[in-house]
C-alpha cells in the first residue's frame, strides 16, 4: 500500500512547465529589447556607458585638463578658453542636456516594459484568483457530498464570492486621491 499517495511527486512535465514559465518571463525583456528603435538602442547604450565610474573619471580628467590648459599654469600653452571658461560651460551644459534626454528615453522605455509586466501580473493574478475560487467550489461540493457541514464557515463563504476587480480598483483610487489631497 502506497502511504505517500497524497504527496505530489515532481515529474518531467512539472520541470518543463516551470522552465517554460521562467523562459517566457525572461524572454519578455529580450523581446522588448529586440523591438527597440535605433534611437532607443543608442540611448540605452549611452545610458549604460555614461552611468559608470569610468565615465565620471573621464569627465573629471577631461575638465581638469581643460582648466589646467586654460589657466596658464602650463608654460608654453596659450589658453584658448580663458577663465570663466565660457566654451567649457557651454560644452558641460550641452553634455548635461544630452545625457538627461538620453536617460529619460531609456527610463521611458523601461517604464513601458514595467507597465506591461504589471498588467500581465494583474491579469495572471485575476485568472489565478478565479481558478482558486473554482477549486474551492469543487472542494465545497466534495465536502457536501461527504455530508460535512460547512454552512457555518463564514470565511469559506467569503472566499467563494467572485472577486470584484472594479470595486478594488475604485477603492484604491479613492485611497490614492485621499492620500494626494492630504499631502498637498
Amino acid at each position: 500500500m502506497n502511504t505517500h499517495s497524497s504527496q505530489h511527486i515532481p515529474n518531467e512535465s512539472d520541470n518543463n512547465r516551470t522552465h517554460t514559465s521562467r523562459h517566457i518571463i525572461k524572454s519578455f525583456k529580450a523581446k522588448a529589447d529586440a523591438k527597440r528603435t535605433t534611437t532607443e538602442k543608442a540611448a540605452d547604450w549611452l545610458t549604460e556607458k555614461s552611468g559608470t565610474v569610468a565615465f565620471l573619471i573621464i569627465n573629471i580628467l577631461f575638465f581638469l585638463g581643460w582648466i589646467l590648459l586654460n589657466t596658464g599654469v602650463i608654460p608654453g600653452i596659450t589658453p584658448f578658453d580663458p577663465f570663466p571658461f565660457g566654451f567649457m560651460t557651454t560644452a558641460v551644459s550641452l553634455e548635461a542636456i544630452i545625457l538627461a534626454v538620453v536617460v529619460l528615453i531609456s527610463q521611458n522605455r523601461e517604464a513601458t516594459i514595467a507597465d506591461i509586466r504589471e498588467e500581465i501580473d494583474l491579469q495572471v493574478n485575476v485568472i489565478t484568483e478565479n481558478e482558486i475560487t473554482k477549486l474551492l467550489e469543487m472542494v465545497t461540493l466534495l465536502l457536501q457530498k461527504q455530508e460535512i457541514d460547512i454552512t457555518l464557515d463564514k470565511e469559506l463563504k467569503e472566499m467563494l464570492k467572485p472577486i470584484n476587480v472594479a470595486k478594488i480598483e475604485k477603492s484604491l483610487e479613492r485611497q490614492i486621491n485621499t492620500h494626494q489631497r492630504l499631502t498637498e
